[in-house]
């Protein structure tokens, strides 16, 4: 397994439940399949016993390449060492270890890769998610579509065949604050969607809390929107003539008819309209700032404590 042509890339976190299930149909996979095909596994920090589970693996099986996080660097940056080590010369196959998106998909993708395409992305037509999920990404996939500056597919997470060109153009890219679904579509080249239906979780809870994914949106939103900065233009702006409406009502007022606005209610009024405009401006230049903060460390993005490929330690 020194040149395989397709690379599975699957990161784990907390997976010792659902780690059986994903090697027998990732094994169903490969051994009914023409293509050579490595398996990338990465232990994202786990607490279990996901990393000994892929440790045992990898030094028993060459088509297995595990690749040990020093500590949890989320599923972006993990999905990302994932990514940077795998050797597929044709095209990478991303996929979620909970066995959301099935590998069994692999030759309808591949297909589609055949047929010209650099990236093959999954599109989710119906989800098994609670309601206040399901809601939740079909508004921000809407909202962010709105006001991006790339055209990023609805619906669609990293989930996805992609190239080798797309692969190594992805491994040249040093943002910190990652959203790779985001970073997929801004590279370009040929892209197509294909529809299935995404399955309910095989074992265990998501990994993924409210906070984690309000995290991920906001990189959506701020690395692949101008639409933050230019609101607080027309924020301001807005803010000024409803301040000067104001004036003119009290000159007016004062010109015209006895009783002027004055007082307590008016002033407390003035101060919460600039204080919260410029509140939210500081908030939002912020967000951009802290971007900037932590890139401009120059930090590696993920530290590989050990890898196993070939049954070797490296």
């Amino acid at each position: 397994m020194k040149n395989p042509q397709i690379s599975i890339v699957a990161p784990l976190y907390n997976e010792s439940e659902s780690f059986p299930l994903l090697v027998q149909r990732i094994n169903a996979l490969m051994d009914s399949s023409p293509l050579a095909i490595e398996v990338v596994l990465i232990d994202d920090g786990s607490k279990d016993d996901t990393a000994l589970r892929i440790r045992q693996l990898a030094l028993t099986d060459e088509r297995y390449h595990g690749v040990f996080l020093s500590r949890n660097h989320g599923h972006q940056l993990a999905l990302t060492a994932g990514i940077s080590a795998a050797r597929g010369t044709e095209a990478l196959f991303v996929i979620d270890g909970d066995l959301q998106d099935p590998p069994e998909l692999l030759p309808e993708f591949y297909k589609l890769l055949k047929e010209g395409n650099d990236v093959v992305y999954a599109v989710r037509k119906k989800r098994k998610e609670g309601f206040v999920k399901r809601t939740g990404y079909h508004l921000f996939y809407r909202l962010l579509r709105s006001i991006s500056y790339v055209e990023i597919p609805l619906d669609s997470g990293d989930f996805a065949l992609i190239s080798r060109r797309v692969v190594d153009v992805l491994n040249k890219m040093p943002e910190e604050s990652r959203y790779l679904r985001g970073m997929r579509s801004w590279i370009g080249f040929r892209q197509i969607g294909f529809e299935y239906e995404r399955d309910a979780r095989v074992a265990g809870e998501s990994k993924y809390s409210f906070k984690q994914l309000f995290g991920l949106a906001y990189n959506g939103i701020f690395n692949f929107s101008e639409f933050p900065i230019k609101f607080m233009s027309r924020m301001g702006i807005m803010a000024i003539l409803i301040s000067l409406v104001y004036f003119l009502t009290v000159v007016i007022k004062k010109m015209f008819f006895t009783h002027v606005i004055e007082g307590f209610t008016s002033l407390l009024f003035v101060i919460i309209l600039f204080s919260g405009v410029q509140l939210l401006a500081l908030g939002i230049i912020g967000e951009y700032v802290l971007r900037i903060f932590f890139q401009s460390k120059n930090r590696p993005l993920f530290i590989i404590k050990e890898e196993i490929v070939n049954r070797e330690y490296i």
